[in-house]
């Protein structure tokens, strides 16, 4: 039937309004120049020499490190917490999910402050940390994914929730009624079912702690080879060398593009 109704109904194609043309073409030129900008003013022949320089790579490997670890964590907290709100009716159910998204509004640096005020020595569970465990997160490795964990998962959780919400109930039923247990059905039917909308909240939670910069810089700190990632590199390099600051942010430039181009068909796909 709605083939038949978009062959009978034709859509209309117009001349565009210059009204909303002009100030289209503005914002895109906005949003595009300052990327060219960064190829334009790259310093290509010297690329190579100075994506090998052991300040990069160490930079480079500790980022990719840091938000693998950062991503497995939010799978192992976040998956959960979607399928806790995806699927379970609770009283405050609302209220958690907005506290979910906080970390996507709240600016990162205040969200390092806050990491400080729980994980730090004097922190509301960072003292106990230190005293029980002899374990402290603040300007270390572990308090890098501990941040960027904090800013990304959200990012997964809307993902998974949104494909659980979407994913078809009676394949789960079906499962049950045939003996399955609840662990079973999950592992062996919804994860399946909802693969495609984890495996993009995965994508961009990883991207988002690849590129997370003020919660790292205020609870982890900026010391490189231990808690220098890539977005603290490029700001370090900015005051001494502009063109090894270019360099860096043409990598982090390429995992972006690359991570938008493998999200293609879920994200970039239209009429």
């Amino acid at each position: 039937m709605s083939r038949v109704l978009d062959t009978a109904v034709p859509r209309r194609r117009g001349r565009v309004p210059a009204l909303l043309l002009i100030p289209a073409g503005l914002g895109l030129l906005f949003l595009v120049l300052p990327l060219a900008g960064l190829v334009v003013r790259a310093p290509w022949t010297t690329l190579p020499q100075r994506l090998t320089e052991p300040g990069a790579l160490t930079a480079l490997r500790l980022s990719v490190q840091t938000a693998t670890l950062a991503t497995v964590l939010c799978l192992l907290l976040g998956v959960p917490l979607a399928w806790l709100l995806a699927r379970v009716e609770f009283p405050g159910r609302r209220l958690v999910r907005a506290l979910v998204t906080v970390p996507l509004v709240l600016p990162p640096v205040v969200g390092g402050v806050a990491l400080l005020l729980v994980f730090g020595r004097r922190g509301l569970l960072g003292g106990w940390l230190d005293a029980t465990f002899g374990v402290t997160l603040p300007f270390t490795t572990a308090g890098v994914v501990l941040a960027e964990s904090f800013v990304a998962m959200p990012f997964l959780v809307i993902a998974v929730e949104g494909a659980l919400r979407a994913a078809d109930h009676r394949y789960e039923e079906a499962a049950a009624t045939l003996g399955a247990g609840r662990w079973t059905t999950f592992t062996h039917v919804t994860l399946p079912l909802v693969a495609p909308g984890l495996a993009a909240g995965a994508v961009l939670c990883w991207a988002r702690a690849l590129g997370e910069f003020g919660a790292t810089i205020t609870f982890a700190g900026n010391y490189p080879g231990r808690t220098q990632t890539m977005p603290l590199a490029v700001y370090l390099a900015l005051e001494t060398d502009l063109e090894s600051a270019i360099v860096l942010s043409l990598v982090l430039l390429t995992v972006s593009v690359g991570i938008l181009a493998a999200l293609r068909d879920r994200w970039m796909t239209g009429p």
